[in-house]
């Protein structure tokens, strides 16, 4: 089948080699523009252009997929099938109808639970103890459309948003080359969605990062893993006579020590421990403003936490 990829995030990569390798033909490839990141604002393409360097593949990077011109560039390529990777814009119905068969989207949950832009970090945070790779026919709605395919994994204990992340750009493939199995041979199932259990993931910010003590330590021991590494955990920690400073936290474990919410219960050479609204977290790994990362360990000798809170 004739395919058109669309997609600009990591987790789409592994999808877009496996269907280069496949039977099928890529016309064409739509992704976002390359834009300027990190500190210095280096000009930088996104992953999934980044694959693509050394082929001579068509490669489509509007500014936005709605506009017209778009369109008549991307039906020109007469598709069979659309499939969408974690593009990061919406497609309108003008799009949508171009395929001849069908506009395929690859989400990272098993819908209808967590539709919206950040399923993996909202499994994770929730205690969800799976999830997985759903293929869905696309329609006007967030990630409304009948769905085709799903596949299930585990969620583990020490999972965080990066690993979890890999693992389903992992399974997402072989969900997606059945799928197109399915639809040569004209037995492809639609099943609609219970929209009585959509549940939503809406897009982070770093924001979202910010731990609240009040809340319990088994709770904030999720975030911190669903939001390693983006957008962050972190904590404003200050200690007397100095400015607050965020310190990002990478790990901990819930330790059964109890005190007033951001209070810091213990900090020596073998613990630094935090209270929360419930319980208590021991840090592992962190990250002062303007520093590497190091162990709790490492920060507690180097910071002055006697005199420190956090908040």
């Amino acid at each position: 089948m004739r395919i058109i990829f669309i997609g600009t995030g990591e987790i789409g990569v592994p999808t877009l080699q496996a269907l280069q390798k496949s039977e099928h033909e890529i016309v064409a490839v739509v992704t976002q523009p390359d834009k300027p990141v990190g500190r210095d604002q280096h000009i930088e393409a996104s992953p999934i252009k980044k694959a693509l360097a050394g082929t001579k593949m068509s490669i489509l990077q509007p500014a936005r997929i709605k506009d017209r011109q778009v369109i008549e560039e991307i039906r020109a390529f007469q598709p069979d099938v659309i499939v969408v990777v974690a593009y990061g814009q919406i497609l309108t119905r003008a799009v949508l109808e171009i395929p001849k068969i069908a506009c395929l989207n690859l989400h990272a949950s098993l819908l209808p639970r967590w539709r919206g832009a950040a399923p993996i970090q909202a499994a994770i945070a929730a205690g969800d103890r799976e999830t997985g790779i759903t293929v869905m026919y696309m329609d006007e709605g967030l990630d409304t459309g009948d769905t085709l395919l799903q596949r299930k994994i585990d969620i583990s204990p020490n999972e965080t948003g990066g690993s979890l992340h890999d693992r389903l750009g992992e399974i997402a493939p072989a969900a997606l080359l059945e799928s197109l199995r399915m639809l040569s041979s004209g037995n492809a199932p639609r099943t609609p969605q219970d929209n009585a259990l959509a549940t939503y993931a809406p897009k982070l910010t770093r924001e979202d990062g910010r731990i609240d003590w009040s809340e319990p330590a088994e709770v904030i021991e999720r975030e911190i893993r669903a939001f390693n590494p983006w957008p962050g955990a972190f904590t404003k920690i200050a200690a007397k006579s100095n400015e607050p400073r965020n310190l990002k936290i990478f790990s901990a474990e819930i330790v059964d020590l109890s005190g007033t919410p951001g209070e810091i219960l213990r900090a020596d050479e073998n613990d630094f421990v935090i209270a929360a609204g419930k319980g208590a977290l021991s840090l592992h790994e962190v990250q002062l403003e303007g520093k590497q990362r190091m162990s709790a360990q490492e920060f507690v000798r180097g910071f002055d936490v006697a005199s420190a809170s956090c908040r």
